[in-house]
């Protein structure tokens, strides 16, 4: 999960505030094994992380990477060679690299599709009435700034200077499954964040 910044640079710890430098992020793992002792942060404190990942087992192709990478890092390490090695990426390419990623050609129509998919967290009955006992809460304006912006980078990793629906559609999961919580009866239903994304993708209609 990455914590994103909204443009709050200070971190509060007992009755000190610190600044924080321009480029930081926070990023947090949840082990679904070993849980004892840890409480599910609230909800107010979700909405401020940027995305959910849900990262499974790796695929037998890419556990034999890890192999390989881990090898040539020991190898590298012994050798005292990883120590010297340049910054793949200084913080001004980064920084270059965000404002490119938001002078991408975002279309009105694809924009109001975004809107739409958010503003329906909140009230599934625009499009399904059996979706309105189903969601307790919805995503905030937070969830249509995080899913802008990661549909954004999206096409802009791919090469592209325009965002499609498919880079919307394709990002809203990990953009939306911690924003959109389920009510007590879709819980007893076995319905969580993700099913519900699912069925808002369903329903609301592309551009």
């Amino acid at each position: 999960a990455l914590l994103e910044a909204m443009g709050e640079r200070q971190i509060t710890v007992g009755r000190t505030t610190y600044g924080l430098p321009r480029l930081f992020l926070v990023m947090a793992t949840q082990n679904p094994i070993e849980q004892e002792g840890t409480y599910p942060l609230p909800e107010a404190q979700l909405d401020r992380f940027l995305m959910h990942v849900r990262v499974g087992y790796p695929e037998a192709s890419a556990e034999s990477a890890i192999l390989r990478l881990v090898r040539e890092r020991e190898r590298n390490a012994l050798q005292e060679v990883a120590a010297s090695a340049p910054p793949m990426l200084s913080q001004q390419q980064l920084f270059e690299a965000r404002a490119a990623v938001l002078d991408l050609h975002l279309a009105p129509p694809l924009e109001r599709y975004l809107v739409e998919l958010v503003l329906a967290s909140r009230e599934p009955s625009r499009h399904d009435a059996s979706l309105a006992t189903k969601v307790a809460w919805g995503a905030s304006p937070r969830g249509s700034i995080a899913l802008e912006r990661c549909a954004r980078a999206r096409a802009w990793l791919a090469g592209r200077d325009y965002v499609t629906p498919e880079d919307v559609v394709a990002i809203a999961p990990d953009v939306l499954r911690h924003r959109v919580l389920p009510s007590y009866e879709a819980l007893a239903q076995g319905w969580d964040g993700d099913r519900l994304v699912r069925a808002l993708l369903e329903r609301v209609p592309l551009p």
